[in-house]
């Protein structure tokens, strides 16, 4: 099941069957080959959400899933000489206009996170959830990206032992800044009626608690 191309994935109700061997059906579905087996007794209880776009500061084109289906011509941009023949994925990507993308199951291991640690482990590949949003770090997202992002959350802590939600910054913080500052983690706490254990302390203290 696929939903019109600016518009976010309707909330499902609870007794829909919307999950098939870890595919959302309320995802357009692009299969990416950049993925493995989660290790044996994995447990996939973290969120890891990201910001992406291609070239940075653009919107609106294919380049982002054609980055993670292998397709994307590297002489299309200068900027993607930097990034030549990298191979990796996420399990989603939302884009401004609220549009949801899936191209790995969520039983399997998605290659976004690369050399990280958290909630006391290491390789949060192994047993993360990546979440892709078209945007910049530190800039702002759409309201259609957080309503999609919480209707797709929301059924993902109904099927999977959800515990933590925390950004790319935060599991690989000597590397990575996004989201960034332009996310609002209380919307998402609020929306999802979540205690502040599941979110990065650095969060807690943005809002001055």
């Amino acid at each position: 099941m696929s939903t019109p191309a600016n518009s976010p994935p309707p909330c499902p109700p609870k007794s829909a069957s919307f999950w098939t061997q870890g595919w959302y059906a309320y995802a357009r579905h692009l299969a990416s080959p950049n993925f493995g087996e989660r290790p044996a007794g994995a447990r996939t209880d973290l969120l890891v959400l990201h910001s992406i776009s291609l070239p940075p500061g653009v919107y609106g084109q294919d380049h982002v899933q054609q980055l993670f289906t292998n397709q994307l011509d590297w002489d299309a941009h200068p900027y993607f000489q930097g990034i030549r023949n990298l191979q990796v994925s996420s399990h989603f990507f939302i884009t401004r206009q609220g549009q949801l993308w899936q191209f790995v199951s969520c039983d399997q291991r998605a290659w976004h996170a690369g050399v990280s640690r958290y909630r006391g482990r290491p390789n949060c590949n192994d047993d993360s959830i990546g979440i892709e949003l078209e945007g910049l770090e530190g800039q702002t997202f759409e309201e259609a990206q957080y309503e999609t992002l919480i209707h797709l959350s929301a059924a993902l802590l109904q099927a999977y032992p959800i515990k933590h939600l925390a950004g790319h910054e935060h599991i690989a913080p000597a590397r990575k800044l996004d989201p960034g500052p332009g996310f609002e983690w209380q919307k998402l706490q609020n929306a999802l009626a979540l205690p502040d254990a599941c979110f990065p302390t650095v969060h807690q203290q943005h809002r001055g608690d």
